[in-house]
């Protein structure tokens, strides 16, 4: 494992889409490794593999109660109804912290490391941390989505 060095905000690798990952590889497990590392390491909830240069459909998340890596995240569902505005921070953006308004309820697909295909339904900060880091994979920052006042 490796610490990785985190990308932020004016580097132009965050503003490109993620490729689609097409096999589960001793790469991709070292990639995952790497970035949980790497976030725990900057004391982050969740991270994307852009953060760390790499354009590849990989997050990880841990927030105390549940700890996922998912390749090729897509949310096939979001609450349009139940909404919820949040504090954001972000490691690619450091020392800025704003509201975002988030679905508070969604569904998640995504692959695990045994290359099974999961769904599963996201609330709270689970799915705002989802929201988050799939924003990454396609270009979007926080800031980007930051409710005017």
């Amino acid at each position: 494992m490796a610490l990785r060095q985190i990308r932020v905000d004016g580097d132009e690798i965050l503003r490109k889409i993620s490729k689609k990952v097409d096999n589960i590889d001793e790469d991709i497990k070292i990639l995952v490794e790497d970035m949980f590392e790497t976030m725990y390491d900057a004391d982050g909830v969740g991270l994307a593999a852009p953060q760390i240069g790499v354009l590849k459909r990989v997050i990880v998340i841990d927030i105390e109660v549940l700890k996922r890596a998912m390749i090729n995240p897509e949310i096939i569902y979001e609450s349009d109804t139940e909404m919820q505005d949040g504090a954001e921070g972000c490691l690619s953006v450091p020392g800025v912290e704003d509201i975002v308004r988030r679905p508070n309820v969604l569904r998640v697909r995504y692959m695990n490391l045994d290359g099974e295909i999961i769904e599963e339904e996201a609330r709270d900060l689970y799915a705002r941390v989802i929201c988050h880091e799939v924003d990454h994979l396609n270009g979007i920052l926080f800031t980007d989505k930051i409710l005017e006042k």
